[in-house]
């Protein structure tokens, strides 16, 4: 599954560049893992004559979708605990379960299931928050995806670590270890404002910048976060978290659904990016965000999953459509969060929250192969009128048929439904999460 240089030609070519650029009847030269040509499919230059040939000729060609919110461990707790409110299924179901079986083995496995979940649907990178990064790191690796690893901190011990100080001190020297791994970057991840003291938030404010890590957390899920905040400290968590100097230009805010006019101006102001999780926030009850709003203040705004536990898919077409539904609804517009906005969400929007704008999210002469084929030639993709438009609100994983990591078919599906995943067999991973089954019910 692995050429180091080849041709892609495709029905569309959908680029997510900053024009909006729809291409038909192109093709796209990758060498080295990176794109180094598009051009129009009868102009190949002589100089790759002899390249091969991967034939998309019923396809759209998009940009690796960017998971910008995930825990990907929890793939082993799909519908382990399901239909409840956050703090009784955290505090009742999920933390129980983790403190009973959460080790390095138990992240490396949920991990595997996440990528070959994430794979097969096209997402190429993941921003990840959870315990044992580096039982993370070694499963992404294995499956070729490329991801943001969060170094979870926390007040209270777990399985991973006893303290605060533990935390980031474990969390960094995964990143002192995989720092110069070119498909690896790295984040400080305080779980949320109701698990992290002031001091530590202080202390990840300043090591984050010494460092020039991110900082990925939680924020304004729910009106009982708010509250509780109101209640402990006399002020919203925004507020808190800006006067603690958490809230910047490299922060990642999830969920984010409860956040008033002046919120998104403060967050606007401060150049920080929301994680939008609609399919999670709808499962666990949490509310609406208010995502147009937030895109109309100058907000970046890119789209995540959650884990499985509170989903309970990975998948990033499922999230595409239910946020651009969402926002329809919310602002009584059907104008609200067109076809192509979501896209953005999903692919530049949440590159750029990363910080890889400059390598991934559109598909540009110069970039990283992160690339995505979806077959829009079936009976419930036709007619095609517009293929931004069957892409939000037609298509579905089901219909990806290669996806390719740094320019190394990582995932394809034959025309007879067969997946293959250049790191693993299917059957490997069936065992995998079967053996977990028996361990957990």
């Amino acid at each position: 599954m692995v050429d180091t240089q080849y041709i892609i030609k495709a029905r569309w070519l959908v680029t997510v560049d900053t024009q909006h650029t729809l291409l038909e009847q192109h093709a796209v030269l990758v060498k080295g893992g990176e794109i180094v040509a598009i051009v129009p499919k009868t102009e190949i230059p002589e100089w790759a004559s002899g390249w091969p040939v991967v034939d998309c000729s019923q396809h759209a060609l998009i940009p690796g979708l960017i998971n910008l919110h995930a825990h990907s461990s929890m793939n082993l707790l799909k519908g382990y605990a399901d239909d409840l409110a956050l703090m009784p299924w955290l505090n009742e179901h999920i933390w129980p379960v983790e403190r009973k079986w959460v080790s390095t083995s138990f992240v490396h496995d949920g991990s595997l299931l996440a990528c070959a979940e994430m794979l097969s649907g096209g997402v190429t990178t993941f921003n990840d928050m959870y315990f044992f990064p580096q039982a993370t790191i070694e499963a992404l690796k294995r499956l070729g995806m490329r991801a943001n690893i969060g170094l979870t901190v926390l007040e209270f011990p777990t399985n991973y670590a006893a303290t605060a100080g533990d935390y980031i001190r474990l969390g960094t020297e995964v990143r002192d270890q995989y720092k110069s791994d070119k498909n690896i970057s790295f984040s400080f991840a305080p779980h949320a404002p109701y698990t992290v003291s002031n001091q530590t938030f202080e202390q990840i404010a300043t090591l984050s910048e010494q460092l020039n890590l991110g900082i990925h957390t939680h924020l304004h899920e729910t009106q009982a976060e708010i509250q509780q905040s109101l209640e402990q400290f006399g002020v919203r968590p925004l507020q808190r978290l800006l006067a603690l100097g958490v809230i910047g230009p490299n922060s990642v805010l999830a969920h984010g659904v409860h956040l008033d006019a002046n919120e998104l101006e403060t967050l606007s102001i401060q150049g920080a990016h929301l994680a939008h999780c609609p399919c999670s926030n709808l499962k666990l009850a949490s509310g609406i965000a208010p995502v147009a709003a937030a895109l109309r203040a100058g907000i970046n705004v890119g789209l995540g999953t959650d884990g499985a536990a509170s989903n309970n898919r990975v998948d990033l077409w499922q999230e595409m459509r239910t946020a651009a539904l969402l926002s329809k609804v919310a602002d009584q517009n059907a104008e609200s969060l067109p076809a192509y906005q979501a896209l953005e969400m999903a692919t530049m929007r949440g590159a750029r929250a990363l910080g890889l704008q400059d390598k991934l999210g559109s598909i540009e002469v110069g970039k990283q192969a992160d690339l995505v084929a979806v077959k829009l030639n079936d009976l419930n993709s036709l007619p095609c009128f517009d293929p931004v438009s069957h892409l939000v609100y037609v298509a579905s994983r089901e219909q990806v048929t290669h996806t390719w990591v740094d320019g190394r078919l990582c995932y394809q599906r034959q025309d007879d439904g067969q997946a293959t995943f250049a790191g693993i067999e299917t059957e490997e991973l069936r065992s995998i999460a079967l053996q977990w089954q028996l361990k957990l019910q």
